[in-house]
């Protein structure tokens, strides 16, 4: 038990790293930013995995270490336990008082009346009934043994649920996807390839995740007169397993603190924001229209901002489309308010949506192979001359601008998007099966005390009865005094 507790406590001190300093699964560029920040400690930090903690070798091995050590203890103790359930109580000690608690009496009433009287008042304690060899009868009783069984089940179920966090760790899994509010868009839990982001279990390849559609056919928000939000609600159309083969659609109100749970699934609202739409009209004549999703800085007024990037149409030759290629990139404000040129946002619902855009022209770096955020551009085309500004302007809706080929970038609108994050743990059901289980158990182990009572009881020689009675708490208990007082007095009827 000393080790277990031991390593209980180092097990908290090791998760302390993990509140305390980014961690790669939930920010990789925060961390990036850390070590970048603090150095030779950031990298010296890295190596010894405490970006990772949760996953790293000396938390595992903590974690495994705690797992050995809790089973060390349970099984001997469950082994005494069961010895003990089966060990009659006690023999009746020969001076009774010397108990903390004891009390002797003289009735009127013969052995046989007192010990079943003494009987019928100990009922619910385990109790037997003995004969010494100077002929008083004696009956050992003792109660609270559900305390240990309590403290028990505490124990088992600690490590049930280390292990059924293990399980959901091993087999889980959760990812973050960005769907449009407007049911154009479907999302599909077909692969890893559909998430913008995903953190599989360590036993999860991404090629069997629980198959289920969903499209988001709108989101209805509303803000307080001081831009707080009141209320976020996406209005889900979903198909679960089993409806993928009858194309049948169900629909869900999904909202911040209700979750969408299908097939051991649950998906989850984290955000929302804007899309805005450009159309962009080429010098032949051809038009593209995008609506990619821009971030939002700030979330009180829903600033946001983003790139909308644009492939030349027509141009089949890869060098010259990758000198013609166009982003267009700024800032967006719902509610719009200028400072003279500077667009900023007073608000975050879409009361005056405007933009501030710069448009860029040249190769967007989009087609060399290498991963690239949707949000910005490669600010290395940038910089090595690759890619240009070629307008600046802020636009309101309808507003456009005409690039210096004739090619004409127009502001058309804007749509909503959500954040959704899907989680799978198989072992979820388990996890809340044995936090009951030891809120229950140490419940028990607190609240049920172990105590014992004897009773002797002796014929005197005047043909009455004396019966003496002790009492011990075997553990501390305040109160055990005024039950052995009731008990006493029931064994006795009442009567010295």
């Amino acid at each position: 038990m000393r080790t277990a507790l031991i390593l209980l406590f180092l097990l908290a001190l090791a998760a302390m790293p993990g509140a305390l300093l980014p961690q790669r699964t939930l920010n990789a560029n925060k961390v990036a930013d850390y070590i970048a920040e603090h150095g030779w400690w950031g990298r010296l930090l890295d190596q010894l995995q405490f970006y990772n903690v949760y996953a790293s070798v000396w938390f595992s091995a903590i974690y495994i270490l705690l797992m050995i050590s809790l089973v060390g203890c349970l099984l001997p103790r469950t082994l005494e336990y069961a010895k003990a359930l089966r060990t009659k109580p006690v023999l009746t000690p020969r001076n009774l008082s010397r108990m903390p608690h004891h009390s002797e009496s003289t009735v009127d009433k013969s052995a046989d009346e007192v010990v079943a009287q003494a009987i019928k008042a100990l009922s619910g304690w385990r109790k037997v009934e003995r004969e010494e060899d100077n002929g008083a009868r004696t009956i050992s009783a003792e109660r609270g043994y559900l305390r240990e069984t309590g403290n028990l089940v505490f124990h088992f179920a600690m490590l049930g649920l280390i292990i059924a966090l293990a399980v959901g760790k091993l087999f889980g899994y959760e990812g973050q996807v960005i769907v449009k509010a407007d049911g154009s868009q479907e999302f599909c839990n077909s692969g890893v390839l559909g998430y913008d982001s995903f953190q599989p279990g360590l036993r999860v390849d991404g090629t069997d995740l629980t198959p289920f559609c969903l499209k988001v056919a709108s989101f209805d928000v509303n803000f307080l007169p001081t831009g707080q939000p009141d209320l976020f609600r996406a209005n889900l159309e979903y198909q679960s397993e089993k409806d993928l083969d009858s194309g049948r659609w169900e629909r869900y109100g999904l909202e911040v603190n209700s979750p969408l749970r299908t097939d051991g699934d649950r998906i989850y609202l984290l955000g929302h924001g804007y899309a805005p739409v450009f159309t962009v009209t080429f010098p032949n004549g051809e038009k593209r229209t995008m609506d990619t999703q821009w971030r939002p800085v700030d979330q009180v007024t829903f600033l946001s901002e983003g790139a909308t990037k644009f492939d030349p149409p027509g141009i089949t030759n890869s060098e010259e489309r990758r000198t013609k290629q166009i982003a267009v990139t700024g800032v967006f404000a719902p509610t719009a308010q200028l400072h003279g040129s500077l667009l900023n946002s007073s608000f975050p619902a879409l009361n005056n949506p405007m933009v501030a855009v710069d448009v860029m022209r040249g190769d967007l770096g989009i087609d060399n192979g290498r991963g690239q955020s949707i949000f910005t551009i490669d600010q290395n085309q940038v910089d090595n001359g690759r890619l240009k500004k070629v307008a600046r302007e802020n636009l309101a809706l309808g507003g456009e601008v005409k690039l210096d080929d004739g090619t004409v970038v127009r502001f058309d609108g804007v749509k909503r998007w959500v954040y959704l994050q899907v989680s799978h743990d198989p072992a979820q059901v388990w996890v809340l099966v044995f936090a009951i289980a030891i809120i229950m158990g140490i419940g028990a182990s607190l609240i049920i005390k172990r105590r014992r009572l004897w009773v002797r009881v002796v014929p005197a020689a005047d043909g009455r009865t004396v019966v003496e009675v002790g009492g011990l708490a075997r553990t501390d208990q305040a109160g055990y005094g005024e039950e052995f007082e009731r008990l006493s007095g029931a064994v006795t009827g009442g009567k010295n």
